[in-house]
């Protein structure tokens, strides 16, 4: 008889199932009432963000995308002024040639520039202002056109990446060079 008491718990365990299910049922939808006539919200409901109490106004913010850009780009150009300044008083190919190199970045011939990604590492213990002329040259070693690029505060004993783009050898299969580097 004992050996049966299981086989009894199982058949009144699968009997009693669907009513249990049905009460669970009938116990969540009452406690999901959804009398909309009622004020408030349930306590267990927080906003994160509060809801704004006007509309958004009509006028820009300060920093817009174009002014954003606009004033990297005023930023990259002094940088560039500042490098190519440095430059035009260097004899010779500089003193930093051998901190510097230049890779030529893939492109599709729907591009408009050709760009060459230029790797500044500083072998010194401080900070220090890099300026480098990169060459675009093609196949038969001729110049196509020259870029300067600038690089401030490369930390010392760092790596740091920067991009010289060139319409001029768009197109053109070239090859960047380091024609000038000057670290300062």
């Amino acid at each position: 008889m004992k050996a049966n008491l299981p086989a009894r718990r199982a058949r009144a365990a699968r009997a009693l199932a669907p009513v249990a299910l049905a009460a669970l049922l009938l116990a969540g939808t009452a406690a999901c009432d959804s009398d909309t006539t009622s004020e408030g919200t349930d306590q267990g409901v927080h906003t994160l963000t509060p809801e704004p109490e006007e509309s958004p106004s009509e006028s820009p913010s300060p920093r817009t995308q174009e002014s954003f850009a606009a004033s990297v780009s005023a930023e990259s150009e002094r940088v560039r002024q500042e490098a190519t300044k440095r430059l035009d008083e260097v004899e010779g190919r500089g003193n930093a040639v051998a901190d510097v190199s230049v890779t030529g970045l893939p492109l599709s011939g729907s591009e408009e520039v050709r760009s060459a990604r230029v790797r500044v590492t500083n072998p010194t213990d401080e900070a220090a202002f890099y300026a480098v002329k990169v060459e675009f040259v093609d196949a038969e070693d001729k110049v196509l056109d020259t870029v300067v690029v600038g690089v401030e505060d490369a930390p010392p004993d760092r790596t740091v990446d920067a991009q010289a783009n060139s319409r001029k050898a768009a197109g053109v299969k070239t090859f960047p060079r380091v024609a000038q580097a000057e670290r300062g």
